[in-house]
């Protein structure tokens, strides 16, 4: 039983790893984007942190099934492309209308089964739109850093092939190293460490109609499509049926009580909780639960440790997060692009959608994914109406 314990353990805190260092970085960047000072930044790592380790803990316990969640990396690459449009307040009040939105969707399971019925080619065009602009900074430093890029990009390649469960670890420790050899080239030297455990930050929540439409609603969409629907899915591949309406409200309630703090997405984990689901976690399916709950426990741990891993991540030079974050967000990108261009009746929107949302400019206070989705599903429209095959 010890052996299956450590085990449950080892799953847990992998998930955690690879969750952590494949996305907090992104996270860290739009929170200062944002306009969050130091303080709030650690804030933010704090209450997602918390919020993902009471989830997992709370819904395992209590249903017997693996419930890993997990901040939304696509919500949070939208938001790095759009949140500088608003102010800070009116950045926390899309985040709670996004809990809002989640919370009355959770309540039906027709409106659930409407949304999941946005054709995987735009919802996937729109998430390709998203990611791209931030993949292409992986070359935007070639010719001030080309040996550090070329590093990267070497052991994203062996490491593709020989250790890709761990690829993004490796790519973490290499950029601590390279970090250490280019002290006082930091993106942000600014920031005061300090000992102790970090403090919660509330921000009264302020919402604006341009904030609503443009951050709230889009977030929300782009967490339901890309991280709670994968995220059932899991759950059944392997075989497990729990009741998602209250797992799903739940998590909605959590973020709007830590989206004042910081906390801007929860949801179901997909990758991650896959982790946790294999027979290599336990040979009893009915065992497996423990490894979430282990998964909590270390998510717990890393909040609360959010000062620590703020210190560390800023002081990265620009090059460094820019090959960090592209690169983490280079096998979701392949993935969206290729679901984007299965259906070929499906690929003149798709296709229009991911260029209007790739192409970053914002109009009457709209983003361009808002505008990118609008048009990718008015020309589906327009083909349906004309007769054209679907």
């Amino acid at each position: 039983m010890s052996a299956f314990f450590l085990r449950h353990i080892s799953a847990g805190v992998t998930a955690v790893i690879v969750g952590y260092s494949s996305a907090v970085v992104i996270v860290i960047d739009v929170a200062k984007r944002a306009g969050a000072s130091d303080a709030m930044v650690v804030s933010w790592l704090l209450a997602l942190g918390l919020g993902m380790g009471v989830t997992c803990i709370a819904f395992s316990w209590f249903t017997k099934v693996p419930v890993v969640t997990a901040w939304s990396t696509p919500g949070a690459a939208f938001l790095l492309t759009t949140v500088e449009q608003y102010s800070y307040s009116d950045a926390i009040g899309a985040f709670v209308l996004c809990a809002f939105l989640s919370l009355i969707t959770a309540q039906s399971r027709l409106l659930l089964k409407q949304i999941g019925r946005i054709p995987p080619a735009i919802s996937s065009a729109l998430l390709a739109g998203i990611l791209l602009p931030l993949c292409l900074t992986i070359f935007s430093d070639v010719n001030e850093y080309p040996y550090i890029v070329a590093s990267f990009l070497v052991v994203y390649i062996v490491g593709s092939r020989l250790f890709p469960q761990y690829l993004m670890l490796v790519l973490l420790i290499l950029s601590l190293i390279v970090t250490v050899f280019m002290q006082g080239q930091a993106s942000d030297p600014g920031f005061t460490f300090e000992l102790g455990a970090p403090l919660p930050v509330w921000v009264t929540p302020t919402l604006s109609w341009s904030a609503a439409i443009g951050l709230g609603v889009p977030l929300f969409i782009i967490t339901t499509l890309s991280q709670n629907l994968p995220g059932i899915a899991i759950h059944h591949v392997h075989g497990y049926f729990p009741d998602h309406k209250p797992i799903l409200s739940g998590i909605a309630i959590v973020q709007g009580i830590l989206a004042p703090f910081g906390g801007f997405t929860f949801n179901l984990a997909a990758i991650t909780a896959a982790i946790c689901m294999g027979n290599e976690v336990d040979n009893d399916k009915q065992q497996r639960y423990k490894a979430a709950i282990a998964a909590g426990i270390a998510y717990v741990i890393v909040g609360f440790s959010a000062s620590a891993i703020v210190a560390l991540f800023v002081s990265m030079p620009n090059v460094i997060i820019h090959l960090l974050a592209g690169l983490a967000l280079l096998a979701t990108l392949q993935r969206a692009f290729s679901k984007s261009m299965e259906t070929q009746s499906h690929r003149a929107p798709a296709l229009l959608t991911l260029l209007c949302t790739a192409s970053g400019f914002s109009l009457l206070s709209l983003p361009s994914a808002v505008w990118g989705l609008g048009l990718g599903l008015g020309l589906l429209f327009v083909q349906k109406r004309e007769g054209k095959p679907s």
